[in-house]
């Protein structure tokens, strides 16, 4: 196994982590970031690219593989404090975390995207245009998830099959509403704005779509 650090924006480099060949990147990476850790890594014997930085970091990395077939490329994450996905995957953070990225075993993945080509890793949140609520129908495969008018709803992978989990966000912070786990969640809607992994889609959409891609990516736990 061949690592290469891709740090994004300016997270502290665990001291674990200090020999390892590393290449500076935006917060969220850019194609441009993406095919320059691309290029260090293509004569490497086993490489694993090892994503200092967060979950919008993780998942542009990931959007980037997943559209230049690179999944075979084994990936680890090294988030400097708690996220979504290091929730989700059961990860540690900053040194403990960097730890596992070094001498941890890749093992295949549900790769959630949408119908926009990009992978989400931590979670996804739908809500109504300019912060109201959120009208229209959605499921998850063919169970009915809402109709009507919700406050939001929240999508986010699961790191087992079949891939991902939706649920209707409670207006109620100590009660939360029923996850629903399925391959797929569609929504339609008059107007719903999307947010992925912290990171503002920026326009309205009438349909969004969630799924399971028929490639998983190989994750490093």
């Amino acid at each position: 196994m061949t690592p290469f650090v891709l740090q994004c924006g300016n997270p502290l480099l665990p001291i674990t982590l200090t020999d390892v060949p590393l290449r500076n990147a935006d917060a969220v990476p850019t194609d441009d970031d993406c095919s320059a850790i691309f290029s260090d890594i293509e004569s490497a014997p086993e490489p694993r690219i090892i994503v200092l930085g967060d979950d919008a970091s993780l998942a542009a990395l990931l959007t980037r593989l997943m559209r230049t077939e690179r999944l075979h490329v084994e990936v680890a994450f090294v988030p400097e404090n708690a996220t979504d996905a290091a929730h989700i995957y059961k990860l540690g953070t900053g040194s403990r975390a960097a730890k596992v990225a070094l001498t941890g075993t890749a093992s295949s993945t549900p790769l959630i995207r949408d119908d926009a080509g990009k992978a989400v890793v931590g979670r996804a949140l739908l809500g109504g245009a300019d912060g109201t609520d959120l009208e229209g129908e959605a499921y998850v495969d063919d169970t009915r998830l809402f109709s009507g008018v919700v406050p939001g709803v929240e999508v986010a992978p699961t790191p087992d099959m079949p891939g991902l989990r939706a649920r209707v966000v409670s207006r109620r912070r100590f009660l939360p509403r029923r996850w629903v786990s399925g391959r797929a969640m569609q929504l339609g809607s008059p107007a719903a704005e999307l947010t992925r992994d912290g990171i503002a889609g920026g326009k309205t959409v009438k349909r969004s779509t969630f799924y399971r891609h028929h490639q998983e990516w190989l994750l490093v736990r």
